[in-house]
């Protein structure tokens, strides 16, 4: 744990602590009591916070669906998306996201996969995420495109690139097919 995170209340180091280590490894692979060391809290301050993992790995997703979505809305604005340039931005955006040190692909698509079928909270956190970056999308869409329908296939086009760029060495290809896909949708 750096210095600066040794400073930060309990709760938020545990917090970032279980962030970083259920995205870099995934949820399964953590065990509490690598979060609780990692994050130097003791078990009853741990427990304290987050009766159960189950209560972390929530608390988790919807840390990440904060700090994810102002990261999007912030790099959508910075690559020309209020300026009438959607698909670039989209593209620029996700290839900032894909190339830097810690893409590990989508935390919601990978918590799914990985609890969804024992944790339905895990499902809900997931589907209220991707609608809040579809209402994103849709908001820069021109008003005559302001429909749902396109809206929800650009956020599928953007999910497929994402696991794309989980399995290839450069995430060249996966942007490319994004560029095309989201070209087609005619904006």
């Amino acid at each position: 744990m750096n210095n600066q995170a040794s400073l930060l209340p309990a709760r938020e180091r545990i917090l970032l602590t279980a962030h970083d280590l259920f995205y870099r490894d995934g949820v399964r692979a953590t065990g509490i009591d690598k979060v609780i060391a990692d994050a130097g809290v003791t078990k009853v301050t741990f427990y304290r916070h987050f009766p159960s993992k189950n209560d972390l790995v929530c608390a988790f997703l919807d840390y990440r669906h904060e700090r994810w979505m102002a990261w999007f809305v912030d790099a959508l604005t910075r690559h020309g998306a209020n300026e009438g340039r959607l698909t670039e931005a989209v593209v620029r955006a996700m290839r900032e996201w894909f190339e830097s040190e810690a893409f590990r692909g989508c935390a919601f698509i990978n918590s799914v996969i990985e609890l969804g079928g024992s944790l339905q909270d895990v499902i809900d956190i997931s589907r209220q995420h991707k609608q809040s970056m579809t209402d994103v999308l849709a908001a820069h869409l021109p008003q005559e495109q302001q429909t749902a329908g396109l809206a929800c296939a650009m956020a599928v086009a953007i999910d497929g690139a994402i696991i794309r760029a989980q399995y290839d060495q450069t995430p060249d290809a996966a942007l490319a097919a994004l560029a095309l896909l989201l070209k087609s949708l005619a904006w």
